[in-house]
């Protein structure tokens, strides 16, 4: 008689779950934040979900220190997506100030107005619901999701991104652009649990923006320092493509922040000749001027005048 066969390995309940690979780092990762998170005004709990988003549209290559006053201001009078939803575009551009790529600013605004038509005014909670919103991309819904709900979710901005290119790829800086491979690794580097994978995305984009930095990291205070892969190579210098650097002066970018500027401050429409005497280039200055209309930044009016826009 032979012996029975052993049944295949099916990895049922008699076999351990494998562990992510990102293990080590989340204890030391998350005890770190835990003692050293910056007191941010969207993090306490009385921002809410919409505290949430609206930083999350703010910080987008946004320093906090700028962020902060434009984002106390920007709360108080609008404590909710209904409030901003009542006002004009153009008076979310205002608000906006001088925090840089305004057309944010008429994507949140989008966001209000169509959270408040489908969510009843409050910030959904399911990352498809909020992929779905206009302005919203993949790192702001997964972000919102994550901070606000505790959801499950990889949150990749610039400093998660650097921090994982160093700690587990090895290398200096991440690629220019977010990869297919950068996003499974934070998928594969995500706690299996809801709370903890929520405090991971916080924990991790902490390291990068205090520590982690894109210049003078400081391993020293690094609490997974022992287990960085770019360290232990000794730091390999960059090998990748040339980083983008960002450039202001002498740019488009500033013309139309100038142009804008004047907007802001008029309490009614401006002529042609006041926005004129802001650039001294007429070729480009027109073209930042026919750039801000094009984003619906700028409403053009009979008679040579210009205002933010009412629609």
């Amino acid at each position: 008689m032979t012996a029975p066969t052993k049944p295949p390995h099916t990895g049922t309940a008699d076999t351990a779950p494998e562990p992510s690979p990102g293990a080590p780092l989340h204890a030391p990762v998350i005890d770190w934040f835990d003692e050293n998170a910056r007191d941010l005004p969207w993090r306490r709990p009385e921002a809410g979900p919409w505290g949430v988003m609206v930083s999350e549209f703010m910080l987008q290559q946004t320093p906090v220190s700028r962020v902060l006053p434009v984002y106390e201001q920007w709360m108080a009078r609008w404590p909710r997506p209904a409030d901003l939803a009542a006002e004009s575009p153009g008076e979310a551009v205002r608000a906006w100030g001088r925090l840089g790529y305004p057309r944010r600013a008429l994507r949140l605004h989008g966001a209000a107005a169509a959270i408040t038509e489908r969510h009843g005014g409050d910030v959904p909670s399911d990352h498809a619901q909020l992929l779905a919103l206009p302005g919203i991309g993949e790192y702001t819904a997964a972000a919102v999701a994550s901070f606000a709900y505790g959801r499950r979710h990889p949150v990749l901005d610039t400093n998660v991104r650097r921090v994982f290119a160093r700690a587990v790829t090895g290398v200096q800086y991440p690629p220019n652009a977010t990869t297919a491979a950068e996003r499974r690794l934070a998928r594969a580097l995500l706690p299996d649990d809801e709370k903890t994978a929520a405090r991971w995305a916080a924990a991790s984009m902490e390291l990068g923006a205090l520590v982690c930095t894109a210049k003078n990291e400081a391993c020293h205070r690094c609490p997974i320092a022992a287990q960085c892969a770019w360290r232990l190579a000794g730091k390999p210098e960059h090998q990748g493509p040339p980083r983008r650097g960002q450039t202001y002066a002498g740019t488009d970018r500033q013309v139309r922040g100038r142009l804008l500027a004047v907007l802001r401050e008029a309490h009614g429409p401006v002529p042609q000749t006041a926005l004129d005497r802001v650039w001294h280039e007429p070729v480009q200055r027109a073209r930042a001027l026919d750039g801000l209309v094009a984003d619906g930044l700028v409403e053009p009016l009979p008679g040579g005048l210009y205002r933010l826009p009412l629609t």
